[in-house]
């Protein structure tokens, strides 16, 4: 017997499915084990989703394709599979819907934390045909009821499906019915999953939720059949969840069309009005129910909309003249002498204290403690701000005055709000890493990426550099094309960053290991992806969770993701995996790794200078060349261009770890010719050197 039976029906879903499929079968809980059952139900679908189907059922035995020899929605087509079900626990998945990676093994947990419970609420996210991925939106800490009603966002032990004959209906709104009988039964017996699981497509158009029509009156009848067999207990739980359902399927208008709008409410109305509580309604819409009043309930609901575009005119409002009395003081304090001692720092578009400008900023402390540092970082970033660091909220007061003021501004980014560069001010770029992808005008050839960046806005804000850092003569050929202009010089003084790298020792790195929890002994790798700008959210190109099994208990992968994709890159506890995408700083982890494995991050850049292996994992290579473009061929294997050893699929790059092939004499002569040309100028000074240029008019370095 399986763990989970997973039910798919498909009716129409041929551009979907193969990858619907595809995520259930590709779940690391289940392997190619016997935990999990694939049951398709081909609802006598007319395009390749039966063809789809039955080749994913002949390459894999965990798959089943029953066919249905004619249409009858989807609800008889999840009985189908339900009846031919074998597994523990059911989960019903739609075609067009994905399971996401480690659903099943955090489902699993869930479950047996649980105690094998009845029902297990899931939570879920949605993305649209723009690939914008959303949260569902659902409280499941709140009433189980007020889950979104829906046969996928939850698992039912068979057993108890099968006791309490929980069917679907036929029709439309087939869930309604069976998902709220069985959240009623279940009782105490009801666990949550706060962790999206599913997500849910929301198509364009040809779905049933994007089809208006008077199906969608069937709602009304499911709620009817549910609430004509309930208990009066049930009945007051069910009636305020039935009203808020109806309302909301009548002001979609991509269900009910303003012709049936009427009809609907008055339909609604009729039933609340049988079911409901014999006191007063407990909100404005109910209480339209209980009166029938469809010119009260559409009164309500265009008072709601004014109220909300009044107040959102009034913010908006607030907004414009905030910024123009803002405006207005900053050209007032833009007259006002600058402040010699005063520098303003950024980095990563207000995101924090991190990378080259922190360095200089804690190195300046240091050696001109005459310079007042202030930083620049946006309200929801200033948790990030360690004690004793003064900082300024970026759009305010403080901001403007301290933009007007300083003599000296130093980013590796850029300042928001379009600052005035006032003559005497002194610009340093300090940039963010070394270019592997192409850059600044560069970009222009490829559009896909540059997701409508002004290039003339570019090239002003190169107009107002003073100091361009580089690291390498490399990234100081390529500024000075990407970025043209004749108001900057190059300032090669290596990275501030990376002076740690130099003058860290063994007891700096053990302390960084201890406080990861990471055990005496093991192999620490650090697996630390970039964004792709054809790609949302953090998709590693690798099932970590099987990786880190094929590694075995000697290794411990410290997981990365890219700071575009938020504070943690959503892993579920493996012990061998160690989530450190929120940690300050990543030059501790560096520290804290024996090896990197990457793709085309330009943190391999900085890695190189610890002298360790790099490990370049590229599974869309080719793709991420022709979206973004390349200055060199990072899997060439020539010396200078490629820093260890390759690997372009996931087997490949577990069999370097187990072979040894990762660390070789092969990999560290590459890993030399890289560092040669990439880290010339570090050497644990650079912060230093970038100070005493900067604040002390080059002033040489002590003896």
């Amino acid at each position: 017997m399986s763990r989970f039976s997973v039910v798919v029906p498909a009716h129409r879903v041929q551009g979907y499915l193969r990858e619907c499929l595809d995520s259930v079968l590709d779940q690391s809980f289940c392997g190619a084990g016997a935990d999990l059952e694939l049951i398709v139900v081909d609802d006598a679908s007319p395009d390749a989703s039966a063809a789809i189907a039955a080749e994913c059922a002949e390459r894999d035995a965990r798959v089943q394709l029953v066919r249905v020899p004619a249409h009858a929605g989807p609800g008889p087509a999840r009985n189908i599979g339900a009846d031919r079900a074998t597994g523990d626990y059911l989960l019903f998945l739609d075609g067009d819907d994905l399971l996401l990676p480690g659903a099943l093994e955090a489902i699993a947990e869930a479950l047996d934390a649980a105690d094998d419970p009845d029902v297990l609420l899931l939570g879920h996210d949605r993305v649209d045909w723009w690939e914008n991925v959303r949260p569902g939106g659902d409280d499941l800490a709140g009433d189980p009821l007020a889950v979104t009603v829906a046969a996928w966002n939850r698992v039912f032990r068979r057993a108890f499906w099968q006791e309490r004959r929980l069917a679907f209906s036929e029709g439309a709104y087939e869930d309604v019915v069976p998902v709220r009988r069985a959240t009623l039964a279940a009782g105490e017996r009801v666990a949550v999953l706060d962790k999206a699981c599913v997500r849910w497509r929301e198509r364009r158009g040809g779905s049933f939720a994007k089809t208006p029509g008077r199906e969608h009156f069937a709602v009304i009848g499911r709620y009817e059949e549910l609430l004509a067999a309930a208990g009066s207990a049930d009945r007051a739980r069910l009636v305020p969840h039935a009203a808020a359902h109806l309302l909301a399927v009548l002001d979609d208008p991509g269900r009910v069309t303003p012709r049936d709008r009427r009809e609907f409410f008055r339909e609604a109305a009729r039933l609340y009005r049988t079911y409901g509580p014999a006191e007063p309604a407990a909100t404005p819409e109910e209480r339209a129910l209980a009166t029938a009043s469809y010119a009260a309930y559409e009164a309500q609901r265009k008072s709601r909309s004014r109220r909300k575009g009044v107040a959102r005119g009034l913010k908006a409002q607030k907004k414009k003249l905030r910024a123009r009395a803002m405006r207005l003081a900053y050209r007032a304090d833009l007259r006002r002498p600058l402040d010699p001692q005063l520098a303003v720092y950024g980095a990563y578009w207000n995101r924090g204290i991190s990378c080259n400008p922190a360095a200089i900023h804690a190195k300046a402390r240091e050696l001109a403690p005459h310079i007042r540092g202030v930083w620049v970082v946006s309200s929801r970033h200033k948790h990030r701000v360690p004690a004793g660091v003064e900082y300024v909220i970026e759009g305010s007061r403080r901001y403007w005055q301290t933009m007007a003021r300083a003599t000296y501004l130093i980013n590796n980014s850029s300042f928001p709000g379009g600052f005035t560069k006032r003559p005497g001010q002194i610009y340093l770029q300090t940039h963010h890493g070394t270019p592997l992808k192409k850059m600044g005008l560069d970009q222009r050839r490829y559009p896909a990426g540059t997701h409508g960046i002004s290039f003339r806005k570019v090239l002003a804000h190169t107009d107002q550099w003073d100091f361009s850092l580089s690291a390498n003569p490399h990234s100081t050929e390529v500024w000075e094309r990407v970025y043209p202009s004749t108001a900057y010089q190059a300032l090669e003084a290596g990275y501030p960053r990376n002076d740690v790298y130099f003058t860290a020792g063994e007891s700096e790195t053990a302390r960084i290991r201890a406080e990861l929890g990471i055990a005496d002994g093991r192999t620490v790798l650090l697996y630390a992806p970039t964004h792709r700008d054809y790609q949302k959210g953090f998709l590693p190109g690798l099932d970590l969770e099987r990786f880190a099994r094929a590694l075995g208990p000697s290794y411990v992968v410290l997981v990365r993701a890219h700071y575009f994709y938020g504070a943690d890159a959503g892993l579920r506890g493996h012990p061998r995996l160690v989530d450190v995408t929120g940690h300050a700083r990543v030059e501790d982890l560096c520290l804290a790794a024996d090896a990197l494995v990457t793709d085309y991050s330009s943190l391999m850049f900085d890695y190189a200078c610890l002298d360790r292996p790099i490990v370049t994992y590229a599974p869309d290579w080719q793709a991420y060349r022709l979206a973004r473009g390349t200055y060199f061929d990072l899997l060439s294997g020539r010396a200078g261009e490629t820093p260890g050893a390759v690997a372009t699929t996931e087997e490949e790059l577990t069999d370097l770890f187990r072979s040894g092939a990762w660390d070789t004499e092969g990999t560290a002569k590459l890993r030399a010719a890289f560092r040669a040309r990439f880290c010339p100028y570090d050497d644990g000074g650079a912060a230093e050197r970038v100070v005493r240029r900067l604040f002390l008019d080059g002033q040489a370095p002590r003896s």
